[in-house]
C-alpha cells in the first residue's frame, strides 16, 4: 500500500481553528485541516510552513505538536503530523480549497471532516478541554 506522508496546520485565530473544504480529487467537498504532503529533505514544520503559503497564502508559525495521525485510507496510508498554528502574516486566500471557515471550539462537529482529520479533531479537543479552552 502506498505511504503518504504529511503536515497539517491547526490554525487558530481570536479563539478559533481554521478548516478548510477541498476542492479537488477523491476527497472533493470533505473538511480538513490545511496542509499537505512533506517532501524529501524537508521536516514536517517546514513542510507546513510551505504548504500554508501555497494553499492559502499567509505565513504561519507551527507552535506545537497536537498528534500524528496513522490513518488506512482504500487506496493508501497516510501519516499525518498535526501543528497547532498561529498566523505570521497575511489573511486567508483560498487558492486550492473550495470553502473556510473558522470554528469555535464547540463548532469543531458541524462539518464533514475527512476520516484522517476526524482523529486530529478528537486531539485537538483534548488538548483544549486540559487547556480549559473547551
Amino acid at each position: 500500500m502506498k505511504h503518504i506522508v504529511v503536515a497539517a496546520a491547526m490554525i487558530h485565530h481570536k479563539g478559533r481553528i481554521l478548516a478548510t473544504q477541498r476542492g479537488y480529487g477523491e476527497f472533493k467537498d470533505g473538511w480538513e485541516f490545511p496542509g499537505g504532503k512533506v517532501e524529501p529533505g524537508e521536516s514536517p514544520k517546514e513542510a507546513i510552513v510551505r504548504e500554508i503559503r501555497e494553499e492559502l497564502g499567509m505565513d504561519i508559525v507551527p507552535e506545537t505538536l497536537v498528534t500524528t495521525v496513522e490513518h488506512d485510507y482504500p487506496t493508501f496510508h497516510i501519516t499525518m503530523h498535526c501543528f497547532w498554528a498561529s498566523i505570521r502574516s497575511g489573511e486567508v486566500h483560498l487558492l486550492e480549497h473550495e470553502a473556510a471557515r473558522w470554528l469555535s471550539p464547540e463548532e469543531l462537529d458541524d462539518v464533514a471532516w475527512l476520516p484522517a482529520d476526524v482523529a486530529a479533531v478528537d486531539s485537538l479537543k483534548a488538548l483544549l478541554a486540559k487547556q480549559g479552552l473547551a
